[in-house]
């Protein structure tokens, strides 16, 4: 039995890490993915996960699926493309640690999942499903997120999405908005960003809230503000949540998928539905979430870059 199970691109990151005597970039390979990111920081606060997705037979794939199994993350739906090299990504840093990205995928392997490979056993085995929209650029993997969504549904899985948005993997802008907002009215709960939110509707992120609540049919939004925290919103409750101030800042990637994978342990330890959270409840996860998300841009990577959950909980205790 797992506790979340998710679908979506693995791929390794590419960061700059020094510069050589000739002033060229550095960089150190690490294992990513936005959906792997995702599981890890549930698996660093005790919960079972499994992934859905495809790697190239090369040594980056077998770098990813040995990373994942270290991770604690169950592999089996994890497919191995002879044909097509692991997708790569290589970022760019400023000087406050926010990045760009380049990506090497025409295609890779992540978008050349098909629908039956997606394992319908993991879906009977979970509570909840989560998705991100960069499997929705290229078919086959196209269909296999909607096959997966289907198989979500026919067993009554709580559907967790990250829209995840990266312009440069589109065909267009338009065919990005389309995807997006298809995924938007699948999902019970949300973690957007307020670029995102802008990109959309050109909405403020308290508007865009309500309107996925009101319009779209989502449980819980969240809506993170960059180093200024998240705004969310469940029910009747509205909560805005600054990030930690101090934090020596090197790498941001995948700290929005760490914040929403803390924040599904959270909300997943209550027991209850998005609705029935009381206003304490729904602060402390997006305080929990803020803090793991803020803590691992002291590190480079994504998915080596999680705190565990005692060094999230003794920074909240030693900072109130």
């Amino acid at each position: 039995m797992y506790d979340v199970i998710a679908l979506g691109e693995l791929l390794i990151d590419f960061a700059p890490q020094a510069v050589n005597e000739s002033g060229y970039p550095v960089l150190s390979a690490n294992p990513g993915g936005a959906p792997a990111n995702f599981l890890a920081a549930l698996n660093r606060c005790g919960f079972s996960t499994a992934m859905i997705g495809k790697v190239g037979n090369d040594m980056f794939g077998r770098l990813l699926t040995g990373t994942l199994r270290s991770t604690g993350i169950e592999t089996r739906g994890v497919a191995a493309d002879p044909e097509r090299f692991t997708t790569l990504a290589f970022v760019s840093l400023d000087e406050s640690g926010n990045r760009d990205f380049s990506f090497a995928r025409k295609p890779g392997a992540d978008t050349c999942l098909t629908p039956e490979e997606v394992d319908e056993s993991l879906f009977s085995e979970t509570r909840v499903f989560h998705f991100g929209t960069l499997s929705l650029t290229d078919e086959p993997a196209a269909s296999a997120t909607r096959r997966a969504l289907e198989l979500a549904r026919r067993y009554g899985l709580l559907i967790s999405l990250d829209p995840n948005l990266r312009k440069p993997l589109w065909r267009s802008e338009a065919d990005a908005k389309a995807a997006i907002e298809w995924s938007l009215h699948q999902a019970d709960i949300v973690k957007i960003s307020d670029e995102e939110i802008d990109f959309l509707w050109g909405l403020t992120p308290e508007q865009g809230a309500e309107r996925l609540l009101n319009e779209y049919g989502v449980s819980l939004a969240y809506v993170t503000l960059g180093p200024k925290g998240c705004y969310a919103a469940a029910g009747g409750h509205r909560v805005k949540v600054g990030s930690p101030e101090g934090i020596h800042v090197v790498d941001t990637t995948g700290a929005g998928d760490i914040f929403g994978g803390s924040a599904m342990s959270c909300f997943l330890k209550t027991g209850k539905s998005p609705a029935e959270l009381t206003e304490e409840e729904l602060e402390g996860i997006v305080r929990f979430a803020c803090t793991a998300a803020s803590l691992s841009t002291q590190k480079h990577g994504g998915i080596t870059s999680v705190p565990p959950e005692e060094e999230v909980l003794r920074y909240l205790r030693q900072h109130g």
